[in-house]
């Protein structure tokens, strides 16, 4: 671990501290930490930066709720900038946009980046907004049974290509399966924070049991 004094405040004190969402690894937003924002930061677990333009501390979500709660800290090649990867309560704009980026310059079509996040709003948008010939959208006007039904049909599909030791198909059922689940996600208002959660409680179970089966 860096000791704070390691880090390379510059003239005023202050630090870059990019903030990323940990779950989607989505940029949140680019702040400032001193060297008192930052241990308040790991001491409370929680974003704490400073203002320059109110020339004060801040601790992210005192008045909005939108508190982040971090999960680990680590510091560039050169020790003068932060990541801080977090499991925000709430956007982090002040505008009510998750994260502060959302004005697009430019995008090459050609090296678009695929996302899990990307994917599931695609999902969420063919459900409210109703678009002719959507498969997603048929499936959501059919219903859960018809959602359900699919989801039986992709595992079994998995099961089938797996044991006939076809990667190739086995790998193209998966991709099946993943999306008629994200599917079954929003229509049930499952969202992937809320498997990763999950998962990550699971983690910390098994880790537990790890320990105690090396103490006996």
């Amino acid at each position: 671990m860096i000791n704070i004094e390691n880090l390379k405040f510059d003239e005023k004190g202050l630090i870059p501290a990019i903030v990323v969402d940990a779950i989607s690894k989505e940029v949140l937003t680019l702040a400032y930490m001193n060297k008192e924002s930052l241990q308040i930061t790991m001491e409370k677990k929680l974003t704490c930066f400073w203002s320059r333009s109110r020339q004060k501390l801040w601790l992210k979500g005192e008045t909005s709720g939108n508190y982040q709660h971090v999960v680990s800290i680590t510091a560039d090649c050169d020790n003068d900038a932060l990541m801080v990867l977090v499991e925000p309560d709430g956007p982090a704009c002040h505008t009510g946009e998750k994260s502060c980026f959302f004005n697009p310059v430019f995008e090459n079509d050609e090296l678009k980046e695929f996302s899990l996040n990307a994917l599931m709003k695609l999902i969420e948008g063919r459900k409210i907004n109703k678009t002719e010939g959507s498969y997603t959208t048929y499936l959501f006007e059919k219903g859960l049974d018809k959602i359900l039904k699919k989801v039986g049909e992709e595992c079994t599909e998995v099961i089938i290509a797996a044991k006939a030791n076809d990667k190739k198909e086995t790998i193209y059922e998966i991709a099946d399966l993943c999306y008629h689940t994200l599917v079954l996600m929003i229509e049930q208002g499952i969202s992937l924070e809320d498997i990763h959660k999950e998962l990550s409680s699971r983690h910390v179970i098994d880790k537990k049991v790890k320990q105690e089966k090396m103490t006996k």
